[in-house]
């Protein structure tokens, strides 16, 4: 037996209890009345039936009340009984009340027990009324209307006392609130009656005393009273029920679910005087859940089928989810009965269920934005492929390691690159390749134990931070045993590969930091790669071992403070007319001692530096800065910029980009970001942030050299690029290999079915355009065209132009006006193949 079936059992005989309590009392005053009038029978037959049919008619014709299945008839028995103690004895009138309320409650089809309650109950009011008249005098009086009225009064105070003593605990129990609660609900309205009955009682009773009929006309009175104080109450119930809805509704601010919930089941028993209340969540608000209770609290919480079966009438109503085709579950209201919710009821059910609902999804909406910023959390500090520490939390948690003095013995740290991995990945695939690395971030935390700390800095590159070492040869031998740990095979689907590292070490610094550290072990895993040895310890002399490579690295805060990064334009052009429909910034380093210096000279230095955001800052700056030069001057021409793959690692790089972008006034279109195959697809996971927030700019993404690497196919369906840009090396090949023609086809073939912009590179003579155009190919670039120049220099070449047309930088390949016949090779779609232009920028 559940608890809310034992507490409703409680409740049935505590009820069956107090109404046979005052049913034995009513019994035992009527019985003594009926004994009074068998020897005092005064003949006035007429009178009591009349009596009797008066107060059947005020017991009957009160205004109903639900609590909960029940339904009560607020009556005005008490000016009946008053005035029939004007005028007949007062055991006649105790019987006429007894019979009037069990003839009204009768009439009205009220169980027995029911009956049997109220015609007890007013006749135990009745006879406390009697008495206390008969103690002061007895009635009627004549002559005294002062004293008859006073009389009047402490007999209706007299009835209502005794009525409210045996009413309010009844209803106290049936609602399960308190009796003093009971007690000040609607207090005023019933003192406000108790003196319209008593006035009406006295009225009545000078009036009889002057005509016998003008009492036909008291029930009149008493029921347009009745009517008043109906509206009255209704007006009050409705008010209070509006209250308390929007009390409800305000504790559903709660952000969280179980709040919610609680809250509904116990504010809709107490706002519907419900026996029970469920609300049942389904598979749209998460996992199914019901939640089962009265006023009292929850008494059930759990999946929906392990519930126990609970009895009564359900109403209803659906928490309608508007943004899923779903609903959230549905709100229920059991009543132990037969009821029938007024109209307003349903309204009220309706509306609290709509706010339950709007809490339902903003209690989910907290749980998953909370989930969010904890995963979020834990993804800025983590590396989604292998799950380990990344570079910012290894910098983070080995910082505060440094600075704790408590810590004894010697910090090292070991770098661990790992050798020939690209081979696995281009042999076996990327998803081979991070199988791999997950192995390898297994066997690293293995070898770590619980006080080291390993992470992943990016690509094949992982870090082991290891405290309380006795001796830095501990952290040597530490690497060797590492080694061997890695070098156990690994099985890829039957295929049994051996892993080579290189791993440089190095102890902490006095001082320097842990940025320092990790420069140390960086520098020791290159001298350890440079001279094929599995491990190198750091020491200064290898400082000066790579002093080239170093010295750019200190040199570079100079040089982009001193612009001695520069950036020249190589224009795209239109392969059909020659004219410029693009330029791609190409990033120099005018060194003031080495001269001009190749990317490839330094942009290894500049990632490792930290100092790659300035980097790309500076020559971002020149590019925009040159096409608004060019737009001034009348030359309407996007720009394409190369972009670092660690670029793509930075989530503060979409701002920068728009910053840029506003500062030149330079329309997010007009820039296209050109990104490298160099990145894994575990990098993919990390950079598609970065990528989806430039295309909500508005940037536009190229994919340089499409087709050299192994993932081509795999970048282009993770990439939402808007353009491709065939290698050179395939352009230069068309000629006399098959193989690159066929490549330069199918790309061509590819880029149009996904209708993006295709770009060859390195075209450097009539016969290579020719032959692109032939299949397809609109736009390209290279020497044939121009080398690349500074934005001043290009702008005069575009000012120059080519046979009178200012942008041209080469003379079409048809005259104005000459029938063109289409080659064989070359697909018309829904547009002319001349006119298929490439998708630049308006």
């Amino acid at each position: 037996m559940t608890q809310t079936e034992t507490m409703t059992r409680e409740t049935d005989r505590s009820l069956n209890l107090l109404v046979g309590l005052v049913v034995v009392a009513a019994t035992a005053v009527l019985l003594g009345c009926l004994w009074w009038l068998g020897d005092h029978s005064g003949g006035r037959v007429s009178a009591a039936l009349t009596l009797t049919l008066f107060i059947a008619v005020c017991s009957g014709t009160g205004p109903l009340v639900r609590i909960r299945a029940d339904r009560h008839h607020l009556t005005s028995t008490e000016a009946a009984v008053l005035i029939g103690l004007g005028t007949l004895p007062p055991a006649t009138v105790i019987v006429c009340t007894a019979l009037g309320v069990a003839i009204a409650k009768g009439v009205l089809r009220a169980p027995p027990i029911k009956v049997a309650f109220n015609s007890a109950k007013d006749t135990l009011a009745a006879s406390s009324a009697a008495l206390s008249v008969f103690l002061l005098g007895g009635l009627p009086v004549e002559g005294d209307e002062l004293r008859l009225f006073g009389l009047l009064c402490v007999a209706a105070a007299a009835f209502t006392m005794v009525g409210e003593a045996v009413v309010v605990p009844a209803i106290a129990l049936a609602t399960r609130t308190s009796i003093s609660q009971r007690l000040r609900a609607n207090w005023d309205i019933r003192l406000a009656l108790l003196g319209v009955w008593t006035t009406l009682a006295f009225g009545g009773l000078l009036l009889v005393g002057r005509d016998d009929q003008i009492i036909l006309v008291v029930p009149l009175v008493i029921l347009c009273v009745q009517l008043a104080y109906a509206t009255r109450l209704r007006a009050r119930a409705e008010r209070e029920a509006w209250q308390k809805l929007a009390q409800s509704t305000d504790e559903f601010n709660s952000v969280e679910l179980d709040g919610v919930l609680v809250t509904a089941v116990t504010r809709a028993a107490e706002l519907f005087s419900a026996d029970e209340v469920e609300v049942e969540l389904g598979s749209a608000a998460g996992r199914p859940r019901l939640v089962r209770g009265d006023s009292e609290g929850v008494r059930y919480d759990g999946p929906p089928s392990g519930a126990p079966p609970a009895p009564g009438k359900l109403i209803t109503a659906q928490l309608e989810s508007h943004g899923s085709k779903a609903d959230l579950g549905e709100l229920r209201l059991r009543f132990r009965g037969q009821v029938n919710l007024s109209e307003r009821e349903h309204y009220t059910l309706r509306t609290f269920a709509s706010a339950l609902c709007t809490a339902v999804r903003n209690a989910g909406a907290y749980a998953e934005l909370a989930r969010l910023a904890a995963q979020h959390a834990h993804d800025a500090a983590h590396d989604p492929l292998t799950g380990l520490p990344n570079r910012r939390r290894l910098l983070e948690a080995g910082s505060r390691a440094l600075q704790e003095r408590a810590v004894r013995g010697i910090t090292a740290l070991l770098l661990i690159d790992l050798n020939r991995f690209k081979e696995v990945n281009d042999t076996l695939g990327h998803t081979a390749g991070d199988e791999v690395l997950v192995e390898v971030a297994r066997r690293l935390r293995t070898a770590a134990g619980e006080e080291g700390i390993v992470a992943r800095l990016g690509g094949d590159e992982f870090a082991m931070f290891l405290r309380g070492l006795t001796a830095p040869a501990v952290a040597a031998h530490r690497a060797q045993a590492l080694l061997s740990t890695l070098a156990q095979p690994i099985d890829l689907d039957g295929l049994l590969i051996g892993i080579e590292a290189s791993v440089g070490i190095a102890t902490a610094p006095s001082r320097g930091g842990m940025e320092e550290l990790v420069r140390r072990a960086d520098i020791a895993m290159y001298e350890a790669k440079r001279n094929g040895q599995r491990t190198a310890v750091y020491s200064r002399a290898m400082d000066t071992a790579d002093i080239s490579r170093l010295a750019l690295g200190g040199e570079l805060p100079r040089a982009v403070a001193e612009q001695e990064i520069t950036v020249s334009f190589q224009p795209i052009v239109d392969l059909a007319t020659g004219e410029a429909v693009s330029a791609e910034a190409l990033a120099r380093w005018q060194h003031p001692e080495r001269g001009s210096l190749d990317p490839r000279r330094f942009l290894e230095t500049v990632e490792r530096s930290g100092l790659l955001p300035a980097f790309a800052d500076a020559v971002l700056n020149q590019a925009l800065l040159a096409v608004a030069t060019w737009r001034e001057a009348g030359f309407e021409l996007p720009v394409a910029v190369n972009v670092s793959p660690r670029s793509l690692l930075d989530r503060r790089f979409p701002a920068a980009v728009a910053a840029r972008l506003r500062a030149h006034e330079v329309l997010p279109e007009r820039l296209t970001l050109e990104l490298t195959e160099s990145l894994t697809l575990s990098q993919l996971e990390v950079v598609d942030e970065v990528l989806a927030t430039l295309r909500e700019i508005g940037v536009r993404l190229a994919l340089d050299d499409f087709g050299t690497g192994y993932s081509s196919l795999a970048m282009l369906s993770r990439v939402p690029v808007h353009e491709l840009k065939i290698d050179r090396d395939f352009v230069g090949a068309m000629e006399t290999s098959a193989e690159a023609a066929a490549v330069v086809r199918s790309t061509v073939d590819l880029a149009r079915s996904l209708d993006l912009v295709v770009v060859a590179e390195g075209v450097e003579n009539e016969q290579q355009r020719r032959a692109l155009w032939e299949i397809g190919c609109t736009a390209g670039q290279g020497h044939l065209f121009s080398r690349p120049l500074a934005a001043p220099q290009l702008l005069a070449t575009l000012r120059r132009g080519t046979g009178g047309r200012l942008g041209a930088l080469s003379p079409p390949l048809h005259r104005a006006g000459r029938v063109i016949r289409i080659p064989t090779g070359r697909r018309v779609g829904d547009r002319d193949a001349e006119e298929r232009l490439p998708h630049w920028p308006a």
